[in-house]
């Protein structure tokens, strides 16, 4: 998709900024809402979502709500017919199946976090319908969001309208497929140059590791990276190598806390050769994170759904935003670095090089088994196969 002039991005930290400004947009919705989300819970925040949702319904607007089959399987029945009574619109992306498999569809999961209300207001980030609590003494789950402005949220008013049209097909809801086109492009509200990326199984396999790599190949000076599942392929691997290796910083913040194992341990194999070539590794350890975003020297930005691993870059319906605008760039980056400096550990380099063998068993196992489930499925046999 292409540059557009003339957003305002604003960026949300967390669900404690991200709800109160969706419900919000929401409540003064007139026409349509079109809301994605992987997870969506019935507790306290997916009730007052589920709320808003019923109440726009209720008053004339044309709501379209799009779960992942798998990520919200468990959705109780009463919350899906409160819904359905009120007038909402509800379907599921590949309701799952109860019966085990290895079928490659499987993995092919609606992984957006992405609204857009009226066709002149659009979020888009990692954030689910969910508390972001996970436990007592923790703090949020640590994860940001855009609320989107201008040009750019007719292209992400066009994905939603896309993706939703397909899913009643696939389905057989014709009487819903039917969505008045929208042919209004919202006028310059910023100074923001900035475009939508997706990611899907069709005409933009690789669109958002594409940006990816190059924003890290044009790099001179800094690439700082916060993403909670990171497991990139070799191409990206080794972007990221030759970035350190002539003399860019390379800041990277994972999560240290485990949440996937698989993921989690296989995701330390990596640890070696980049610690080796100077990059800076720290894991955030005051709670957990579910972070998608990077900064490349204080000025490209990207803030999305999509993880930096095999699942999102190669299987996931995935949606990001890259920005070219240094003062939301430097925002976002001073944000990442008090994250860092109050709640991360660096990795010293001597901890993995001087770490016994028996140490190293886990995680090469578990990268190991992804590599085996990637091959089973089809996927990653390139990207994957060192």
């Amino acid at each position: 998709m292409p540059w557009l002039e003339g957003n305002q991005l604003t960026l949300l930290r967390n669900g404690e900024q991200y709800f109160p400004a969706l419900l919000a947009a929401i409540a003064a919705a007139r026409r349509e809402v079109f809301l994605e989300s992987y997870l969506y819970e019935p507790d306290k925040i997916g009730r007052q979502v589920s709320a808003s949702l019923m109440r726009a319904a209720r008053r004339g607007v044309q709501v379209h709500l799009l779960l992942d089959g798998f990520g919200a399987r468990y959705l109780p029945q009463d919350l899906r017919h409160s819904l359905l009574q009120a007038g909402v619109r509800l379907l599921f992306f590949r309701p799952e199946s109860t019966r085990f498999s290895l079928d490659r569809q499987r993995l092919r999961r609606m992984h957006r976090k992405l609204a857009v209300v009226d066709g002149q207001v659009g979020f888009i980030g990692g954030i689910n319908i969910l508390e972001d609590l996970d436990g007592p003494g923790l703090p949020p789950r640590y994860d940001y969001a855009t609320r989107v402005e201008g040009p750019l949220v007719a292209e992400m008013r066009h994905i939603a309208a896309s993706q939703w049209r397909q899913t009643c097909w696939s389905q057989l809801k014709h009487e819903w497929a039917a969505i008045p086109h929208h042919h209004h492009t919202p006028p310059a509200t910023g100074r923001m140059l900035a475009k939508l990326l997706r990611r899907d199984n069709l005409r933009h396999r690789r669109a958002i590791e594409a940006a990816y790599l190059q924003a890290i190949k044009q790099a001179r000076e800094e690439i700082v990276v916060a993403n909670a599942y990171f497991l990139p392929g070799i191409t990206l691997r080794r972007a990221l190598l030759a970035a350190a290796n002539r003399g860019v910083r390379v800041v990277i913040l994972l999560q240290g806390r485990l949440d996937h194992a698989l993921l989690h341990y296989a995701t330390r194999v990596l640890y070696r050769p980049l610690l080796l070539a100077g990059v800076e590794i720290h894991e955030y350890t005051a709670g957990f994170m579910h972070a998608k975003v990077a900064v490349v020297d204080r000025t490209w930005l990207t803030v999305g759904s999509s993880n930096i691993d095999p699942f999102s870059l190669l299987t996931a319906r995935e949606a990001n935003i890259v920005a070219l605008y240094a003062p939301l760039a430097h925002e976002l980056r001073a944000d990442i670095q008090r994250h860092i400096n109050e709640a991360a550990q660096p990795v010293p380099a001597e901890s993995i090089m001087a770490a016994p063998w028996w140490r190293r068993v886990l995680p090469w196992l578990a990268y190991q088994l992804v590599r085996g489930l990637l091959g089973l499925t089809g996927y990653g046999k390139r990207e994957y196969r060192e």
